[in-house]
Formats: structure tokens, sequence, C-alpha cells
């Protein structure tokens, strides 16, 4: 997986006590890769790392990402844990319209269409977006 450019790439870091948790890890392009941790006897994590295409490329690429990281997330088993992290590049901002439910309203900005892919792909997925649960801040970059 990669290209001859290099201009991608995802990874993860694991604190080196949870080292033995680590069940696999596996990258499924320069943009997705999960890392699947077991807690205890039963509780299985997959922990998503993921880089979406920025707003200045084509939606095609966009729309091969999502669908890509869409089916990657279908095939975890219920039972399993879903962690999603990384750069999504979008804005969600902070009003819920159309998307209560799976966005708090907490966030900042203005919702572009890289935003409505986000929120489209956690509805579709029956998720709720972290900014549900936690009051984000403006970013200090």
């Amino acid at each position: 997986m990669g290209s001859k450019a290099k201009t991608d790439g995802v990874g993860i870091f694991v604190a080196e006590k949870w080292v033995d948790s680590v069940v696999s890890v596996e990258r499924h392009s320069e943009k997705a890769l999960v890392l699947k941790m077991a807690l205890g006897d039963c509780l299985l994590i997959n922990v998503f790392t993921v880089h979406a295409p920025h707003s200045g490329k084509p939606d095609e690429e966009k729309e091969r990402f999502w669908n890509e990281v869409f089916h990657l997330v279908s095939c975890i088993p219920q039972y399993e844990m879903v962690v999603f992290a990384g750069d999504m590049n979008g804005h969600i901002e902070s009003s819920n319209v159309s998307y209560d439910g799976k966005h708090g309203g907490f966030g900042y900005g203005s919702r572009n269409a890289d935003g409505s892919r986000i929120l489209e792909f956690a509805d579709g997925l029956t998720w709720s977006s972290a900014a549900h649960c936690l009051r984000s801040r403006k970013p200090s970059w």
C-alpha cells in the first residue's frame, strides 16, 4: 500500500502498556488504517485512523475514500467497538439541522460539503459525532 509519490499516509501510536492487547494492524490504503485491540476477555476495539482528501481534491477521490471507509466499517461485527479518528477534512459547524441526534450542536464555522459528507457517513452507520457529546473549542492553530 502506498504510492511512489509518497504524499499521503496514516499511522498510529500505541502506548507500551497496550502493545500486548494489539490483535492486528491493517493498512487498507494510504488513507485508512485499522488497529484492532482486545481489552479483557470480551471487548474488541477497532481504531480507525483516517485522512480524508482535502477540499481541493476532486469529488470522485472523496467519494472513493468515503465509500472505502464505509465498507470497512460495515464489515466490523456489531458486538465490536469502533473508534474513528483522524483528519476528516471537513467542517460540520455548530448547527445540527438535518442531523439531530448525530450532531450535538457544538462546533464552529460554517458547514461545508466535506462536513456534510462526514455527517452523511455517520448517519449511514447510525453513529453520532463526538461533537454530540463534547463541547468543542475553536482550535488555537
